[in-house]
């Protein structure tokens, strides 16, 4: 590392050599999705929060350059121990994220973040005959605050309905009982254009006041209906009135408030403190995604990871892992939404398994930031140890399969023909889940005649076989049959005859619907399509086509090439080689003259090639 330099207060540039192994792994799974990223000490604690619109590219920028042209920049990388991610829907759910994570946690390195960049909320302060203003500092001395809003258009008509349906005060005096019984104030122009009941000269009652307080509260929740109720029946009146100008201005007011009804996954209005969670389970690995929201805004977001001892269910996991995070992050929220319900009931706590709507999309968020972690934790795990992917690999494979062991050693079948003729088999091998070449076989089929699929299987897989046997080599744990209940028969039949059916494993893989057939059972098993397992017979399917197909275009060419020149009396195999090397193809041949096929094959020969394609002309 280079200590940084300055010279006649102007900042040279810094270079930055190294990172941790952790952080490198990091960086190697990151997501192209929008979202927010944290950044954490080696205390654990958040020392910088960003949006993104592709957080891979975002996060990259930090640890891409060798130099730093600010200081600033450069001890926050050194600091970076560890990166997490919130992944969101847009870019636009990331910016208010952002900022509320910044406002919960303060993190050292976000110290640029101005009041202005902040949302604004709209705030019911704590105080006799509240008044009620925007703000975009949360104070916690007991006022009620609601948003943030990412529409300050959308909050000033929310605060000019308010201010038209009713009067409240908009001074900072301090209206105790004591100081209105004691007449110190005076009313002001705000009670003389009827603006103000004038609280202040006890003209307006605290309870009458604390009514409208209260409806205003209920407004203020998320019940916008009626505010476009009263403004659609304000417009119809204006227009009924001739005042064209003043109903447009009601108009305009309605489409905004329609606009923050269709509003984000952020923020939502309707749903005001619940706490979200969403398990992804692999194998004996589960990761559970909270998040808690308040007045319609995440505020926390965290995952944690849970390990199987007693192949517990997710439901268990779930009951678990709520708990402990609600435990840990002091929540009282009385509604809870998850992607798999609990095994028992929490008390005072209403759990729901939402189906539609702004919390169905809540769950799903949360769901994708836990199946994200589960994922990037295992890309972890397959960079730091290649031997873990494919232990994992194989055991999936294993279970998916039914299979008694694992398939260390995969060999895929196919055969081909064209027109009944030149029928091949060919095979293609994978060990420890990678393509072993070397391995790869092709067959000429010699005991079938005509196209016979079938028979031909049953050929190449007893030549197979039995050959295996009798050099005392090693058996595959897995054989990949391409084609369905027909071509599996076939080859099961070889097996039988080999007395190897039940001491192999064997499937066959139909290509319409990517169907596997098990011996013995007449319904066909679907694979999870984006399953590893699935993967790699597709794999295998695509290997073992390829390997044949062109065995198959080779020998079909060497028997039409073989055919042409076997027609000349006299011409041999050798010498047609010679030709076909020299002319590159019996064109070639056929239009050589006489001087350059003596070059090629000799004075005799060269004659009765000549004549044999020049006799007629």
């Amino acid at each position: 590392m280079y200590q940084s330099v300055t010279l006649h207060g102007v900042y040279c540039c810094i270079k930055l050599l190294s990172r941790t192994a952790h952080i490198d792994s990091l960086l190697k799974t990151l997501p192209q999705n929008p979202g927010v990223y944290q950044y954490f000490n080696k205390e654990g604690s958040i020392i910088y929060v960003g949006k993104a619109k592709n957080l891979k590219k975002r996060v990259m920028s930090y640890f891409s350059k060798d130099t730093f042209d600010s200081n600033k920049t450069l001890m926050l990388v050194k600091s970076i121990a560890d990166i997490k991610l919130i992944i969101t829907e847009t870019e636009h759910d990331a910016l208010l994220l952002e900022s509320n994570l910044i406002k919960k946690h303060q993190p050292r390195y976000n110290v640029s973040l101005k009041d202005d960049k902040a949302y604004p909320w709209i705030v019911v302060k704590n105080e006799a005959f509240p008044r009620i203003f925007y703000t975009r500092k949360k104070i916690k001395d007991g006022s009620i605050y609601f948003g943030p809003y990412t529409s300050v258009k959308t909050l000033f008509v929310l605060l000019d309905f308010i201010k038209q349906i009713y009067q409240l005060r908009t001074c900072n005096l301090q209206l105790t009982a004591q100081n209105i019984a004691q007449q110190k104030f005076k009313v002001c122009l705000e009670y003389h254009i009827k603006n103000c009941k004038g609280p202040c000269a006890g003209l307006q009652s605290k309870p009458d006041y604390d009514q409208g307080i209260n409806e205003i509260n209920e407004l203020l929740k998320g019940n916008i209906h009626s505010v476009i109720s009263h403004f659609n029946t304000l417009m119809k009146n204006a227009a009924a009135d001739y005042r064209f100008e003043e109903a447009q201005l009601f108009k305009e007011k309605i489409e905004v408030l329609e606009m923050y009804k269709s509003k984000s996954v952020i923020v939502s209005p309707n749903i005001t403190n619940v706490d979200v969670f969403a398990i992804a389970t692999q194998k004996d690995t589960a990761f559970v995604n909270y998040l808690k929201v308040i007045n319609g805004a995440i505020v926390q977001a965290q995952t944690i990871e849970l390990k199987k001892k007693l192949d517990e269910t997710d439901a268990e996991l779930m009951t678990l892992a709520i708990a402990e995070l609600r435990m840990r992050f002091d929540s009282d929220a009385s509604e809870i939404l998850v992607n798999v319900l609990p095994d028992m009931a929490l008390p005072k706590v209403f759990v729901t398994e939402p189906k539609i709507g702004d919390k169905k999309h809540l769950v799903e968020m949360s769901y994708k930031n836990a199946r994200y972690t589960l994922k990037e934790k295992l890309a972890q795990y397959d960079l730091l140890n290649p031997q873990h992917k494919t232990d994992r690999l194989l055991a999936q494979m294993q279970t998916d399969l039914r299979m008694p062991v694992l398939p260390v050693h995969i060999e895929c079948f196919d055969n081909s023909n064209f027109q009944g003729t030149d029928a091949v088999g060919a095979m293609s091998v994978f060990i420890n889940g990678k393509p072993a070449k070397k391995e790869y076989r092709h067959f000429n089929i010699k005991t079938v005649t005509g196209p016979d699929d079938f028979a031909s299987m049953q050929e190449i897989i007893y030549r197979r076989y039995s050959r295996l046997l009798n050099d005392k080599l090693p058996l595959p744990q897995l054989i990949v049959i391409d084609g369905g209940k027909g071509q599996l028969s076939a080859a099961l039949s070889s097996l039988e005859k080999l007395n190897l059916r039940g001491k192999i494993s064997i499937i066959g893989i139909a290509k319409k619907l990517e169907e596997i057939y098990f011996p013995g059972d007449s319904v066909p098993m679907y694979l999870d399509k984006k399953g590893e397992t699935l993967k790699i017979i597709q794999q295998l399917r695509d290997e073992v086509h390829r390997f044949g197909i062109t065995h198959h275009r080779n020998k079909r060419s060497k028997n039409f090439i073989k055919t042409q020149l076997d027609n000349i009396p006299g011409i041999g195999r050798v010498t047609a080689e010679m030709l076909l090397s020299e002319f590159k193809s019996v064109k070639g041949v056929s239009t050589a003259s006489l001087e350059n096929l003596i070059a090629c094959i000799g004075k005799s020969k060269a004659q009765i090639v000549y004549s044999y394609y020049n006799s007629s002309k």
